[in-house]
C-alpha cells in the first residue's frame, strides 16, 4: 500500500486558489486516474478535477467550500487498492492542513470608533466581493459590518482582501485614523424596499463575482467612451457571399465576430499603447496581443473566453476558435487558463439589438470596445459621376478607456482606425 496526496492542481495563470464545491467521490471509494474526483469554483470558471492515481479514497482533507491554494493536498489517496483505513497521519504537507482560527492579538470592536454600544456580525450574503474564510472569521470576531468591510482596500490578487490587509485596518481603527463609514456616515446606504408580492433573487457566485469587479473596475478606472459609426457594407456582402461555403465546409456558422476581431488586432498593431496594464505608476507593454469574447451564457450571466496570440490567425482560424469557445463557454466547458490573459476585449452588444452602449473595461486592460447592431441607412456616397445616395449597412463602435493611461486622441484614433479596417475590408478576399 502507499499513500499519495491528491493535489490542487494548477487551473491558469493568476489562479492561486479555488472553492471545493463538491466531492463526487466519498472515503473508501475506488477511483481511476483521471476520474472527476471533485468539482471546484475558482473566480474564472468551474471545473472538475481528476485524480492523478488510481486506487481508493481513503481521506478527504478539504471540504465543500472551503477555499485552497494551488498545490495543497485536498484528499489521500490509498494505491494498489488497498482499503486499509487510513494512517494517523496521513501523508500531508504541515501547510495544507486546516489553518487554526486567527485571533488578532489585541481586539478592536468596532464600537471603539464611535462609541456606538453595539455593531451586528457581518452577514456575507449581502457581499458583493469575494472574501477568505479567515478574512470572514477576523471580521466576524471584530464585529465589522459588511457595509464597513466592503471599504477596506485590499493587496491581493485581483483586489481581495488579505489577512495582512484587515489586521492592518485594525490597526487604523484603533488609533483613530479609520471610521466605519457605514456606522458615521451622513448619507447612510438605503436599504431595498420589500413589498407584498416582490420576488427575492439570490444571487449566484458568478454574479456576485461579476458585480464585484464591476464595481472595482468603475472605482479604478475613469471610464471615458469615443464613438465612431462604420460603414460595414463590404463586410456584410463578403460575409453573405462566403457564409454558406463555410458551414459546408466546417459545419460552423460564419459570424461578424471574427472580422471584428481581426480589425481589432491590426489597429493594436498600429496602437500598441492600447495593449498595456497598469501596475502603480508603472506602464506595462503587453508584447501578445490577446482578445477576450464576451459571451452570453443562458442563465443570462457574461463571461469572457479569452483568444491568446489572435493577430496570428488568419479568418478562417479566428472563426473556428471564436465558435469552439462559445458553445463551450455556454456548456460550462471552458478550461480556467481560456478565461485569463486577456490584453483587450471585445463585446458584441449589437447581439442583443443594441446600437451602441458604454462597456466597463476589464481590469487590469486599459479599454474595450463594443460593436452595436448593424443597420440599413441612407447614407451619401462618392461616385465617379458625383455625390449619389444609397443605401448602407452602418455600424456603432464605442470604445471605452482608461482616462489614467490613455488619452482621448489615443482612443478615438484607434477606434477611428478599427473603422477603416473594417470600411477598407476586401469584398473579394478568400476565407
Amino acid at each position: 500500500m502507499a499513500l499519495v496526496e491528491l493535489i490542487m492542481p494548477k487551473m491558469g495563470e493568476s489562479i492561486m486558489e479555488a472553492t471545493i464545491l463538491s466531492w463526487l467521490k466519498k472515503p473508501g471509494d475506488k477511483i481511476e486516474q483521471d476520474e472527476s474526483v471533485l468539482e471546484v469554483a475558482t473566480d474564472k470558471v468551474d471545473t472538475e478535477v481528476p485524480s492523478t492515481h488510481a486506487g481508493v479514497l481513503k481521506e478527504i482533507l478539504a471540504k465543500d467550500g472551503e477555499v485552497v491554494k494551488v498545490g495543497s493536498a485536498i484528499a489521500v489517496i490509498a494505491t494498489d487498492g488497498d482499503d486499509a483505513k487510513p494512517s494517523d497521519k496521513p501523508a500531508t504537507k504541515e501547510e495544507t492542513k486546516p489553518a487554526a482560527k486567527p485571533k488578532p492579538a489585541e481586539p478592536v470592536l468596532a464600537t471603539q470608533s464611535n462609541g456606538a454600544s453595539h455593531v451586528p456580525a457581518a452577514d456575507f450574503k449581502s457581499s458583493s466581493r469575494f472574501y477568505s474564510p479567515l478574512v470572514k472569521n477576523i471580521a466576524k470576531e471584530e464585529n465589522i459590518p459588511v457595509a464597513e468591510l466592503e471599504t477596506v482596500p485590499g493587496t491581493g490578487n485581483e483586489g481581495r482582501v488579505t489577512k495582512k490587509d484587515i489586521l492592518a485596518y485594525l490597526q487604523q481603527r484603533k488609533s483613530g485614523q479609520t471610521i466605519a463609514p457605514a456606522l458615521t456616515s451622513s448619507k447612510p446606504i438605503v436599504p431595498a424596499s420589500i413589498n407584498a408580492g416582490d420576488e427575492i433573487i439570490q444571487m449566484d457566485r458568478m454574479r456576485k463575482m461579476i458585480s464585484e469587479r464591476m464595481v472595482d473596475s468603475k472605482r479604478t478606472s475613469p471610464h471615458v467612451t469615443s464613438f465612431v459609426e462604420a460603414d460595414v457594407t463590404n463586410v456584410v456582402v463578403w460575409r453573405n457571399k462566403f457564409k454558406n461555403e463555410f458551414q459546408k465546409q466546417e459545419g460552423q456558422s460564419l459570424t461578424f465576430t471574427p472580422i471584428f476581431i481581426e480589425a481589432v488586432a491590426k489597429a493594436i498593431k498600429d496602437f500598441p499603447m492600447i495593449n498595456i496594464q497598469v501596475d502603480g505608476d508603472k506602464i506595462i507593454k503587453k508584447k501578445d496581443i490577446n482578445i477576450g469574447v464576451a459571451v452570453a451564457l443562458p442563465s443570462g450571466n457574461l463571461i469572457v473566453p479569452v483568444i491568446k496570440n489572435a493577430d496570428q490567425y488568419n479568418l478562417r482560424g479566428l472563426a473556428k476558435i471564436v465558435n469552439d469557445l462559445a458553445v463551450r463557454a455556454r456548456e460550462n466547458k471552458l478550461k480556467p487558463d481560456e478565461l485569463t490573459g486577456g490584453t483587450y476585449t471585445l463585446s458584441n452588444v449589437g447581439s442583443f439589438g443594441n446600437v451602441m452602449g458604454t462597456p466597463i473595461i476589464m481590469q487590469p486592460q486599459v479599454a474595450i470596445l463594443a460593436v452595436g447592431a448593424i443597420q440599413k441607412k441612407p447614407a451619401v456616397i462618392e461616385t465617379p459621376t458625383g455625390d449619389a445616395i444609397a443605401i448602407r449597412h452602418k455600424m456603432f463602435l464605442s470604445h471605452s478607456y482608461d482616462h489614467r493611461v490613455v488619452d482621448g486622441s489615443l482612443g478615438g484614433m484607434f477606434v477611428r482606425r478599427v473603422a477603416d479596417y473594417l470600411e477598407q475590408f476586401e469584398v473579394d478576399r478568400a476565407i
